[in-house]
């Protein structure tokens, strides 16, 4: 069994034209933000090379890098290990999105309009079919897709941009409480687009406010869920 723990074709190799670092980059990042690969999971430089398809020089580097944002801790004589967050930095991280999420629902709330308020009944009706089937990985794409467009509604290109340095680390903590949140969260999102339709900023803020509270109480709670 490799070490990295990825099943034998699970990650398609990497075409040669293009920027190959970055696209190593991307991929391992991928693979850690959707807890492919899990935190605290030894990773071996070879063996990665081996799965994307590269040499081990660019993977290399993309660990180097990642090791600088932090998603990836390299350890003298033992090599590189995806990172494993604190409690505190996970609490730290959830309270700076809530203050960002309550924001941009106050603006959709003000902004929205028909085509916005469309697409999200659309990610919410696709969001419930997923956790019905009990498609977790979908669930956790829908739902950063749903909070992503509450950010675009909400017309704060500042925002958008504060926001988008912490969605991956934000769902990398939601994909293991995905399950337990499940048809909860879902109803919250319904919610909020209520809110959104009928332009009540007060309203809007407290829902997101309450429903990334939830998700920060649930993920500190699921060691012992």
């Amino acid at each position: 069994m490799l070490s990295t723990g990825l099943p034998q074709g699970a990650v398609p190799r990497l075409e040669r034209p293009g920027p190959l670092r970055e696209r190593v980059y991307e991929a391992l990042l991928e693979l850690i933000t959707t807890r492919a690969l899990q935190p605290g999971q030894h990773l071996v430089e070879s063996e990665l090379a081996g799965h994307l398809g590269v040499s081990r020089q660019p993977v290399r580097e993309a660990l180097q890098r990642l090791n600088t944002e932090g998603w990836v801790d390299l350890r003298p004589a033992q090599g590189a290990f995806v990172h494993e967050p604190t409690e505190e930095e996970a609490d730290q991280l959830l309270t700076v999105r809530t203050l960002l999420e309550a924001e941009a629902a106050r603006l959709a709330a003000a902004n929205a309009d028909k085509a916005g308020l469309d697409a999200l009944q659309d990610l919410q009706a696709q969001g419930m079919l997923a956790v019905a089937s009990d498609d977790v990985d979908r669930a956790v794409l829908l739902n950063a897709m749903f909070h992503a467009k509450i950010m675009e509604l909400a017309g704060n290109t500042v925002l958008a941009e504060l926001a988008g340095q912490v969605d991956r680390r934000v769902r990398w903590y939601y994909t293991p409480i995905a399950r337990q949140r499940g048809h909860q969260s879902w109803i919250e999102h319904r919610d909020l687009i209520t809110a959104i339709a009928e332009g009540d900023e007060q309203r809007a803020t407290q829902l997101m406010r309450e429903h990334t509270e939830h998700t920060r109480r649930s993920y500190h709670a699921r060691q012992g869920a």
